[in-house]
């Protein structure tokens, strides 16, 4: 632990204190001061003037980046019935069923990174809330995977939608891709994502309704950037 310790005050070292740097920038701060061995995931952060507390003031959406995510493809599942999963097999879904899907995940089988079902199969589907709901994996229609379009659901899955969601304390994290993408697809990764988060404003946010934004590696410091700058 020492010695990630020291690698990350080096990298801390780098980054101006105070200063917030333009969205190129950031990203460009970003790839510099990765010091992982491996291929570091880069996250958004957003500060947001909501009370998620209020449902009328929750953020949250899906969004294709247009340069994916980087790093395996993700495993997605569809829970379905009749033509649709065969709709589902030809777009690409690595696990397609109904209620033998169900009974899996019942007995604790999780080997998917997404679940994809059809509004006819969500009565059944609703069983499953106390072991997909905590790990995030509960579909819906709000971010896309409750529908009856399960070929657009599944390839869109797989091309990198990023889902965002603001937590109770009112943050968005979000990837927008690896510390090996080049910048330009970095920042226009960020720039989708961030056009959708602005377009997902809630009526009833008062006042400033971004407050703070930083870009970080895995393992390395958030770095600052100017949230008057973004797009």
């Amino acid at each position: 632990m020492a010695k990630r310790g020291k690698k990350y005050r080096v990298a801390l070292e780098k980054i101006e204190k105070g200063k917030k740097y333009s969205l190129r920038e950031a990203l460009e701060k970003v790839k510099e001061i990765a010091f992982a061995k491996f291929d570091e995931t880069v996250e958004l952060t957003m500060w947001l003037g909501v009370d998620p507390r209020k449902a009328d003031q929750m953020v949250r959406g899906t969004v294709v980046l247009p340069h994916g995510l980087g790093g395996r493809e993700k495993i997605v599942a569809v829970i379905t019935q009749g033509e649709k999963i065969k709709e589902a097999e030809e777009a690409g879904a690595d696990f397609v069923g109904g209620e033998d899907i169900i009974e899996k995940i019942k007995g604790g089988w999780l080997e998917f990174d997404s679940l994809i079902a059809t509004p006819d199969m969500m009565g059944k589907v609703g069983q499953l809330g106390k072991i997909l709901g905590p790990r995030g994996l509960m579909p819906n229609p709000k971010t896309g995977t409750v529908t009856m379009d399960v070929k657009t659901a599944v390839k869109e899955t797989k091309a990198g939608k990023v889902e965002y969601r603001v937590d109770k304390t009112g943050v968005i994290h979000a990837p927008i891709g690896k510390v090996s993408f080049d910048v330009d697809k970095l920042e226009e990764n960020a720039k989708t994502l961030i056009e959708a988060i602005i377009k997902s404003k809630p009526a009833t946010a008062k006042g400033r309704y971004i407050k703070k934004v930083n870009f970080s590696a895995t393992m390395s410091p958030g770095v600052l950037v100017d949230e008057t700058r973004l797009l």
